[in-house]
């Protein structure tokens, strides 16, 4: 009677939850509506509205979903509305329908074929340790191919 029913789909998702248990995630589920501060967060999910300051790593905006306000996050992928003051470190995804509008900085872009951005755009510097290539003259091999020269 109260036996796990391996066919069931219902259980991935039960068992997905499990997985994540202590993880900072936040679903604002369709038709809701939130007014306030969501700092600290792993994943955050707007399937409603909601007028935010944020911080997160992973943002993602459903097709029905419409945030405005502050937004510091690592990643965003937007299918809905975004509009405010918008800072991704990493990747800034905007879907078929996504629109994102307000000040934006980011690090990479992909906008899909009918997204739209709109505001005041800056592209953020690339922080990774690359360095740069540095040419020491005494390396190069003189024109003839004779290092003798």
């Amino acid at each position: 009677m109260f036996s796990k029913d391996q066919n069931n789909p219902e259980n991935d998702a039960y068992e997905a939850l499990r997985k994540n248990k202590g993880a900072a995630n936040v679903i604002i589920g369709s038709g809701v509506k939130i007014k306030g501060e969501i700092s600290d967060a792993d994943t955050v999910q707007i399937d409603g509205s909601a007028d935010v300051t944020m911080t997160t790593e992973n943002l993602m905006i459903g097709v029905n979903g419409n945030l405005k306000g502050d937004v510091i996050a690592s990643n965003a992928e937007v299918w809905g509305k975004l509009d405010g003051n918008i800072k991704i470190s990493s990747t800034l995804t905007i879907q078929e329908e996504g629109s994102v509008s307000g000040n934006v900085e980011y690090e990479n872009l992909q906008v899909k074929l009918g997204g739209n951005i709109t505001g005041d755009i800056k592209v953020s510097k690339k922080t990774g340790d690359k360095k740069p290539i540095n040419y020491i003259e005494d390396d190069i091999i003189g024109g003839d191919g004779n290092e003798d020269d």
